[in-house]
């Protein structure tokens, strides 16, 4: 072989994919169109935000870079949904795209192990069987050949921009997509699709009038998302805040018939939760106006990110709609919005692991897979790399549970469930979210990263010292009385905080902010999240009973033909995931239950 892996493509599900199997001591191979292009933040310029600062927390906390990249390249960050409860609280910080993406190319380029090589994957190369993945064929007619490769081709497979009128084959705009490879795919066998995203226009910072905007600023203090460093020390630079209005909506009406994604030109679905800005006009024609994060897209250039609009109209009209919103009036547009229509495989032809079932050896992550989001992206990616890491060594892969972090709820819910438009991570997702916080990451995970390879034992060493730190402050709220109750009992109360009680207990300042915030939560929530225990365990008991991949279901009498239907296309690994596919009833949960109980075909 001329690898032990190949990744194909270097967005970030490519760089975790590739950074994972090198790491692990695996001789790997990224190949990518455009090594420029590695690690660029195609869309909106942040990492973060509701669940998805909680998976950034997850990959680094298993040993991905994802955190170390943001880290290095933030220019501000903020705490989501601060006055609420912490299962809804989350990170979420500004990048400097341009840092960003060249500090992902230089990762991966110290990388002992890891190859870089800028050619495009039009067909991968079977053995004679057409059930095992032995390599890949390039478009300049390279053939390499490896033991297992992690497919990560973003919106480039086979796809399409469109602006107005104009369309062509591009991945983004004026970067060529993966011409051939979806073709490929397609005669194989693999369910492939098409899902639509989009992305705003761009504008120049000094001709905008921010008098006219809200400011909103960053906090005070900036927190590493990676839990290997203590602080942060990045300059910070504000957002604003604009809103469209009625002369926008009404440019965008008249003009709606000129829009490729009402005028049947894109077949693809786009995302529900973040349509384009005709999509809601259209969808809601009672809002009189719509938010617009105004976004710097880096500390050294004049180019700013118009969160909020993003579109497919012609240049024409976004031209105009843009100038009808106060503060753009005279904004001089450098980069026009379009929209990406792109193929993607279904992912309930993946394992839990996120291994094909059509073929051994092939490994699926990010949009490829239905999803939407750098972080959706970047554990996935990380989840395949050590996976296919795992096949190379010969152990059973890692599978995250729904309860254990958002990347397990991410890849059952796809597996699963599969798609129909671009999936993207909620916090309403996650039945156990109370247990998923974003400061307890590496309390559920380091120790598995440590397993698989990926984690120091500095890592555990930090880990076991945060959690002596934790457990000494617990003691010492206990020991000290106030009034007629002890500290610990009084932090239970909605208006006690630890920054109150650090005026009767000046110890506390003794310890990290970070150790105390996470003290707080547990205390304030332990009657929550005991409750929640109790839901887990039944959860778990579910997830325990096994069922074996060649389990008969044509042979279990009793079960309804759509159960039947949908469990042999999923081909469940768990009663546990089997209660969770749409059109399996409870009588058939029961049904297998009543039978794996009686020992058959039961794995441990």
């Amino acid at each position: 072989m001329d690898y032990d892996a190949i990744v194909v493509g270097g967005g970030h599900a490519g760089i975790e994919a590739s950074l994972a199997l090198s790491r692990i001591g695996f001789k790997t191979l990224l190949i990518t169109q455009n090594l420029d292009a590695i690690g660029r933040l195609s869309c909106n310029p942040a990492i973060g935000g509701l669940s998805k600062g909680n998976i950034v927390r997850e990959v680094d906390a298993l040993g991905g870079e994802m955190a170390h990249l943001i880290d290095h390249s933030m220019i501000q960050y903020r705490i989501l949904n601060r006055r609420r409860g912490p299962a809804v609280q989350a990170p979420r910080a500004q990048a400097d795209k341009f840092t960003y993406a060249r500090l992902a190319k230089e990762t991966l380029e110290s990388e002992h192990n890891l190859s870089l090589f800028m050619d495009t994957v039009v067909d991968f190369l079977l053995d004679p069987t057409g059930k095992r993945l032995t390599g890949v064929i390039t478009e300049r007619q390279h053939t390499i050949s490896a033991n297992v490769v992690v497919l990560t081709t973003g919106t480039f497979m086979e796809g399409k921009i469109f602006i107005g009128e104009y369309d062509a084959p591009n991945g983004r705009l004026d970067e060529p997509s993966a011409i051939g490879l979806g073709t490929n795919l397609r005669k194989k066998g693999f369910p492939v699709g098409r899902l639509k995203t989009g992305t705003p226009a761009r504008v120049r910072k000094s001709s905008l009038d921010f008098d006219k905007m809200e400011v909103q600023d960053g906090e005070e203090l900036m927190m590493p998302f990676s839990f290997d460093y203590d602080s942060i020390n990045r300059p910070q630079v504000p957002c604003y805040i604009t809103w469209t209005n009625e002369k926008t909506h009404a440019i965008i009406r008249d003009n709606i018939h000129r829009s490729p994604l009402y005028g049947g030109k894109i077949v693809g679905t786009g995302p529900r939760y973040c349509p384009s800005i005709e999509d809601k006009v259209v969808r809601f024609p009672d809002r009189n106006r719509h938010q617009i994060f105004v976004e710097p897209e880096g500390i050294g250039t004049e180019e700013m990110y118009l969160n909020g609009i993003s579109s497919s109209l012609p240049e024409d009209v976004q031209w105009d709609f843009v100038h009808s919103i106060e503060g753009l009036e005279h904004a001089q547009i450098m980069r026009p919005a379009y929209a990406v229509e792109y193929d993607f495989i279904n992912p309930q032809a993946l394992y839990p692991s996120l291994e094909s079932k059509l073929v051994e050896n092939l490994f699926i992550a990010g949009q490829t897979n239905g999803t939407s989001g750098y972080e959706e992206a970047a554990c996935q990616g990380l989840m395949a790399g050590i996976n296919a890491a795992q096949k190379l060594k010969g152990e059973p892969p890692l599978v995250l549970s729904r309860n254990e972090a958002y990347t397990g709820v991410l890849i059952d819910d796809l597996v699963t469930m599969g798609t129909k438009e671009p999936y993207r991570m909620f916090t309403s997702r996650a039945e156990y979210r109370l247990n998923l916080r974003h400061d307890s990451c590496d309390q559920r995970l380091t120790e598995k990263g440590f397993r698989v390879g990926l984690q120091s034992e500095e890592s555990l060493s930090r880990l076991r010292q945060k959690l002596e730190k934790m457990e000494t402050v617990k003691d010492l709220l206990r020991q000290r009385k106030l009034a007629d109750k002890s500290a610990i009992q009084a932090l239970k109360m909605p208006e006690v905080t630890m920054a109150s009680l650090q005026e009767a207990i000046p110890e506390l300042s003794g310890f990290e902010e970070p150790i105390k915030y996470q003290v707080e939560l547990d205390v304030k929530y332990e009657g929550y999240i005991n409750r929640q225990e109790r839901q887990i365990n039944r959860f778990e008991k579910l997830e325990s009973l096994h069922i074996s991949q060649d389990f008969d279901y044509d042979a279990l009498d009793g079960l309804s033909t759509e159960g039947k239907e949908k469990l042999k296309l999923v081909r469940p690994i768990s009663v546990g995931q089997a209660s969770r596919i749409s059109g399996v009833r409870n009588s058939d949960i029961a049904l297998l239950i009543v039978h794996l109980d009686r020992g058959g075909h039961r794995e441990r």
